[in-house]
């Protein structure tokens, strides 16, 4: 595995951009280095919305914020050095999403650490940068945590947890 080859998984939170930032920082001037910037689609819950129409309004919010926070986290990776001729983005789409036909690479909305551990293996990245959300002790019990399952499910690869 190239560990030049970074994926770096973000959600849009304060720790995804300081992951950005720690990316950004290791990697801005040295050369080599190739990073691609991953989203998981994670749409809110139907039930939260009062009809369908609703929902669909607030997928499209969640959809737009997500594109815009990897927009922000490729800029920021230029300024910190790096060419944008070695940046990618890839954004998972949800198979519930009302906008697109269910393809078969998209997310099945089982597990965030699932989809990004199968981004992994599928691109030969030899790291993976992730941030930790900050999820209580109780929480991380109760659901796990994305990062932990990262760090446990990594065969052959590089992992940075930024919180």
């Amino acid at each position: 595995m190239n560990f030049k080859k970074i994926l770096l998984a973000v959600d849009a939170s304060e720790n995804a951009m300081r992951a950005v930032e720690y990316t950004g920082n290791i990697a801005g001037n040295a050369q080599g280095f190739e990073v691609q910037i991953l989203c998981i689609e994670r749409l809110p819950h139907r039930d939260l919305y009062p009809d369908e129409n609703t929902w669909k309004e607030g997928c499209e919010e969640t959809r737009t914020e997500m594109k815009a926070f990897m927009g922000t986290a490729r800029e920021r990776l230029v300024e910190l050095g790096m060419s944008g001729l070695s940046i990618s983005e890839h954004y998972v789409t949800s198979c519930i999403s009302p906008f697109t036909d269910t393809d078969p690479k998209c997310s099945r909305g089982t597990s965030v650490a699932q989809d990004i551990l199968e981004v992994l293996k599928d691109g030969g990245f030899g790291t993976v940068v992730i941030g930790r959300r900050g999820v209580s002790k109780a929480e991380e019990f109760l659901f796990g945590s994305v990062s932990n399952k990262i760090i446990h499910s990594v065969k052959d690869c590089t992992v940075w947890v930024v919180s």
